[in-house]
């Protein structure tokens, strides 16, 4: 079973940027499809981005088109999420997740379609 560390995240202010990074250690990252979800205090789990092996258009959901950037660098095995003007509602507890399977564009979104998930890390947006 692949095991997903995270780092980055923290605390920034309003306008922001903060970069989060994922390995899938001892797995090649080129053996998944990726995407980070977030989860604020008291709110269900939601999709931010994803991105998949074998394409090279990502997904996004609305609330972050534009502010974010997920990608993939193969030769150092991570995955990222560039985020950008930060604002409040971003704030939340982001967690990388990974499936060995081949997603279809319309599934890339649901959290029922991977079954691997990083520990977490909290992003904090705020003056």
């Amino acid at each position: 079973q692949v095991q997903l560390v995270q780092s980055g995240g923290g605390s920034v202010q309003p306008g922001g940027s903060l970069r989060l990074s994922c390995v899938p250690s001892g797995r090649t990252l080129s053996n998944y499809d990726m995407a980070w979800f977030r989860q604020a205090p008291g709110k269900e789990r939601e999709f931010v981005a994803a991105t998949r092996r074998n394409s090279n258009l990502p997904k996004y959901a609305d609330s972050v088109k534009g502010r974010f950037t997920i990608s993939r660098d193969n030769a150092k095995n991570t995955v990222y999420l560039q985020m950008n003007s930060l604002r409040s509602e971003d704030s939340a507890v982001y967690y990388c997740a990974a499936t060995a399977s081949y997603l279809i564009l319309s599934s890339m979104a649901r959290a029922s379609q991977y079954n691997t998930w990083g520990q977490g890390t909290q992003v904090t947006v705020s003056s």
